[in-house]
């Protein structure tokens, strides 16, 4: 049976419920809920930085979520749209395509869910298996099969699921089975003293040798984890395991060895009223794992099974996100790029100065800081025979260190602000994604934020940003306007300018901006004309490329 007849009954199966659901639903006993979303570009030349939009001057990503409720049972679809062309930054594969690409119906009774179709699943903290959907990054990698979710007790779960993952519009070659428990031992052997919960996952990807009879059919991960709180403490510790896999760059194999990869995390945290002190430790070797060998290194987050996003202060303002860390987990063994994978930590620390001390004030006052420090493992390559070895931490080369504080303070009922200092270094093969070890950029950030609220639910918010460097684009500049007439429409206008870039190619640019959103009810539009700054945009730490661009850009967003 071919894919497109098993999608025309699927679409027949789905018609058919719905519309013999109608009545239930005037009987109260179901509802209908989903949204609608569409992000469009309206792109135009730009000398100024070197753009020229194609063919598809006009590109859009749109997506509408229909679901129904019945008792027990919830089915849905998604229906998306990349006509004529996906927006900038994204997978070709969605490039001029249109279609049904999720559908899902579930059970769930008690302790019991099951789910057939498209469905997202993580496995402990993701390091294993995360599956999810990110529209900002052009990210969907659910899982197409069956998943079963019981719950035996109230302290013991399991989870099993078997099938395909999504890449655009079709699946991967790999088929995946995973299976996951969770026990809580302090409930399980009435334990009250701790809080104490174990958790096992294994996950195994089997994909077709071919005629390469090197390559391993099966390639499996096994993990196991355990968490704990006590008092006012907790932490954690996850470490994984994946057996030999061959190494891919660019869907073409490097040589006919196998490399197995290990992860290890480590978490631990105090919180009491008015402070709290977070750490982790993680450490990564050729830890990747994709639902199709010849996916990985893409670029594009495409068939990535596994979940390791870069641990660091997840910045929002201009200049601050200028410089951003992506995870390096990978393992490359050649003349020009050697790495093995990624060790390192991040600390936050968070403390709240009382109200109607000489700190604090009237209001009090809020400080953070933060410390992350991310090397390349330290290991010693043989390139003609493609062999490495990395020693457990070692003195790897730095690939990133970032020192940042921000202090928040109410000075009135109408006046609040926010200042935010940041010292970041960055491996320029990070920064600006290529071989590592070329050189490092040192940046610092000074950032002034100042809120008015006025009268009758209005607002006037001013961002000051200022960043020095003598790397790379040298100086920067960068200043934030932005009014909110009530808590629908606001409207803002932004520019960020490296006036201190002496590169005659690339030259002094100002990437400016005016927009404004309006929201009323469960319905939001956004629209705005200006520069699109080139380089990394992250989100939760998992990062994507855009090129430079120039044009007008909005959404609309419908949910109900």
């Amino acid at each position: 049976m071919t894919n497109q007849s098993i999608m025309k009954k699927l679409i027949y199966g789905f018609a058919i419920l719905y519309s013999g659901l109608f009545f239930a639903q005037e009987q109260d006993q179901g509802y209908f809920f989903g949204g609608f979303e569409s992000n469009y570009q309206w792109l135009q030349e730009d000398e100024g930085i070197n753009f020229s939009p194609g063919e598809n001057k006009f590109r859009a990503n749109n997506y509408f979520q229909l679901n129904y409720n019945y008792g027990k049972f919830t089915a849905g679809l998604q229906y998306e749209s990349y006509l004529p062309g996906a927006l900038l930054g994204y997978s070709p594969v969605y490039d001029g395509n249109n279609g049904i690409a999720h559908y899902y119906l579930n059970y769930k009774d008690e302790g019991l869910d099951i789910t057939g179709g498209y469905f997202y699943e993580q496995f402990g903290s993701g390091l294993i298996l995360r599956t999810w959907e990110d529209r900002q990054l052009g990210v969907n990698n659910a899982i197409r099969g069956v998943r079963i979710k019981y719950a035996f007790t109230d302290y013991l779960d399991f989870t099993a699921l078997y099938g395909q993952q999504r890449n655009g519009f079709a699946i991967s070659s790999g088929v995946m089975q995973g299976l996951d428990a969770n026990v809580d031992l302090s409930t399980a052997l009435d334990i009250e003293a701790i809080d104490l919960r174990f958790g096992a996952s294994y996950v195994n990807r089997y994909q077709d040798s071919g005629t390469e009879e090197y390559l391993p059919g099966n390639v499996n991960a096994v993990s196991g984890r355990l968490d704990f709180v006590k008092d006012n403490v907790y932490g954690g510790v996850e470490l994984v395991s994946r057996s030999k896999d061959a190494l891919f760059i660019e869907g073409l194999p490097v040589s006919q060895k196998l490399y197995d990869a290990t992860a290890m995390q480590v978490n631990l945290g105090y919180a009491k009223k008015g402070l709290g002190i977070s750490s982790t430790f993680r450490r990564l070797e050729n830890f990747t794992f994709y639902s199709d060998r010849e996916a990985q290194g893409n670029v594009f987050n495409e068939q990535i099974l596994n979940f390791v996003p870069a641990l660091t202060k997840q910045q929002d303002y201009l200049l601050t996100n200028i410089y951003v860390y992506n995870a390096q987990p990978g393992l490359n063994i050649d003349n020009v790029d050697k790495k093995a994978g990624e060790v390192g930590m991040q600390t936050d620390v968070y403390y709240s100065v009382k109200k109607g001390t000489k700190i604090g004030g009237k209001y009090g006052m809020k400080i953070a800081g933060n410390f992350s420090y991310w090397g390349g493992l330290d290991a010693s390559f043989n390139v003609p025979n493609q062999f490495y070895e990395a020693k457990f931490i070692g003195t790897g080369a730095r690939l990133f260190r970032d020192i940042n504080f921000e202090v928040k303070k109410k000075w009135s009922k109408g006046f609040n602000s926010v200042f935010t200092y940041q010292h970041v270094l960055v491996d320029e093969g990070v920064a600006q994604p290529g071989p590592l070890g070329k050189g490092e950029i040192d940046a610092k950030i000074g950032v002034f934020e100042g809120t008015f609220r006025l009268k009758n639910s209005r607002s006037f918010r001013f961002v000051a940003q200022h960043l020095w460097s003598k790397d790379d684009r040298k100086n920067w500049v960068a200043g934030v306007l932005e009014y909110n007439f009530n808590s629908r429409v606001n409207v803002y206008v932004l520019d960020s300018y490296n006036y201190g870039n002496d590169d005659e190619v690339v030259g002094k640019v100002h990437y400016y901006s005016v927009g404004g959103s309006y929201s009323k009810g469960r319905t939001r539009l956004s629209l705005n004309y200006g520069r699109q700054r080139g380089g990394l945009i992250c989100v939760g730490g998992v990062c994507r490329e855009v090129p430079e661009s120039n044009g007008l850009t909005g959404s609309i967003n419908v949910s109900f």
